[in-house]
């Protein structure tokens, strides 16, 4: 895989000075960020600008899934390669895309995954995809959760039949959580009983940094793992 980490820095560097523009980024939790080793961040997700607020707010480089017409363009898909994306394919199962990302954490590198698989509403947190859990416990990562506030006030997500809707200045608050494994959650002899335990942990950690961050979400009762396909607008897996 290939990794260009001083042009990872200039473009985190316009990342920040974009969200400064936008109102601010106000960042605590910084100390909780492992150093070294495999990461899997796990943010909620409520607006294109999530990406840019999580890499903006830390030292490391990020390693995320991006749609794979990207790469059709061969400028654009070098960009995004040399920030750390690697491709894959919306609306199925892409198992390249999960070697890839079990490759980068076998190498020690911090992974962005949006747990939930796409943008929410900013109310309720949606269902965690399996498929975290499983890189959680195939690489042994420490999974950090993530809390981010005020993107969805700059960038809304539009919902179908909406009008489009223009954003407005607003600070940014991102708070990194406290690490775990999956292995520290997971302690029944039922795989499903450990997922479902894996889902309503990290559901608990994100509800309750976003809510000291200001955001107030709900913890959907359908927060359980589901069968998952691929979401490319998020980098993850979605439930089919």
């Amino acid at each position: 895989m290939h990794r260009h980490p001083y042009f990872h820095r200039f473009v985190r560097s316009v990342a920040r000075f974009h969200l400064a523009l936008c109102g601010g980024l106000k960042v605590t939790g910084q100390d909780r960020i492992p150093l070294t080793g495999p990461v899997i961040f796990a943010p909620n997700h409520i607006s294109y600008l999530d990406t840019s607020a999580v890499a903006g707010g830390m030292s490391r480089m990020l390693r995320f899934m991006a749609k794979e017409e990207l790469w059709d363009n061969k400028l654009i898909g070098g960009v995004v390669s040399g920030v750390g994306g690697f491709p894959i394919r919306r609306g199925e199962g892409d198992s390249e895309a999960i070697r890839n990302a079990l490759a980068a954490l076998a190498d020690g590198d911090a992974l962005l995954i949006y747990p939930e698989g796409t943008r929410g509403d900013g109310v309720t947190i949606g269902p965690i995809n399996r498929g975290v859990a499983m890189l959680a416990k195939r690489s042994g990562a420490a999974v950090v959760p993530v809390a981010i506030t005020g993107t969805n006030i700059i960038m809304p997500k539009r919902w179908p039949g909406q009008p489009k809707q223009s954003g407005r200045r607003h600070v940014v608050r991102v708070e990194y959580g406290e690490p775990f494994t999956y292995a520290e959650i997971a302690k029944s002899s039922s795989d499903r009983e450990n997922r479902d335990k894996f889902a309503n942990y990290l559901t608990d950690r994100l509800v309750e940094l976003c809510a000291r961050n200001g955001l107030p979400l709900r913890s959907a009762q359908s927060s359980l793992p589901k069968e998952t396909s691929v979401d490319l607008e998020s980098g993850s897996e979605k439930p089919a």
